[in-house]
């Protein structure tokens, strides 16, 4: 807010790339503590059936203000999740080089794969799961086929591109990748609708639901300046992943 005289000038606030990506980071990271030091270490929800748990949790207030830390903390990493997904497209529509652009995000999943499985299960090999950036690939993917369509329409074509949604889904779940059905889906409304603000950000907010919290972030990408000058390298967002996620798996396997 600016003072002019005895006019007040209201300035709208300014969100870059890289303000977007450093929020979307530490609202992950308290996630993930949430999850892995907090439900995986402190409380070893893995020891309890639901039944179990509320029983136990009726009969020791620490534990019950632990699991409600825990739950506060997964709220706020719903936040990322919308964020991921934005970036993601602002991603695929400014790349000089889509190849390169894909390759790097798989490496990093595959990277990723250990620390992720070290977090969440406490083993170094878990296929139950697979990590958030496996879910982004299909994303990747799917944008390129979408992208295929983009100047065309007609009804066949819309069905088409509903199809190519339809196979990311398929996928996300075949793999049971973090965030799989929630950003395949946003990310395909931040693609599809890009131009049409209002009804992509209704469209987005509604899908975000799926992870509470999620609309709340529609705020800084609202506001969005499309300045896309990174004050860290864009590498060092690729590898906060797998490094917090081994940090925090080698942590709460020393707490059990």
């Amino acid at each position: 807010m600016q003072k002019t005289g005895r006019r007040i000038a209201w300035r709208l606030p300014s969100v870059s790339a890289d303000g977007l990506k450093i929020f979307a980071c530490a609202t992950m990271l308290v996630q993930s503590i949430g999850i892995t030091i907090i439900e995986k270490g402190i409380i070893n929800l893995d020891q309890y059936t639901q039944a179990e748990l509320s029983e136990a949790m009726a009969q020791d207030s620490h534990l019950m203000v632990m699991a409600g830390i825990g739950s506060v903390m997964q709220l706020i990493g719903g936040l990322a999740v919308p964020l991921f997904a934005y970036l993601l497209v602002e991603g695929f529509r400014n790349t000089s080089d889509y190849r390169k652009y894909l390759l790097s995000m798989v490496v990093f999943a595959l990277a990723s794969e250990i620390p992720y499985d070290l977090a969440n299960s406490q083993k170094v090999v878990d296929w139950s799961s697979q990590n958030a950036l496996v879910s982004m690939c299909v994303c990747l993917l799917m944008l390129y086929f979408l992208s295929l369509f983009k100047d065309k329409k007609g009804i066949a074509i819309s069905l088409l591109k509903g199809v190519i949604v339809l196979c990311a889904v398929v996928w996300v779940t075949l793999l049971v990748s973090a965030y799989g059905l929630c950003l395949v889906l946003l990310t395909a409304i931040f693609y599809l609708f890009y131009s049409k603000n209002v009804l992509k950000t209704i469209l987005g907010m509604i899908t975000s639901l799926l992870y509470v919290t999620g609309p709340l972030s529609f705020y800084g990408i609202w506001f969005y300046n499309e300045q896309r000058k990174d004050i860290l390298p864009k590498y060092v967002y690729y590898a906060f992943y797998p490094v917090h996620l081994l940090v925090l798996g080698i942590i709460t396997i020393n707490i059990l």
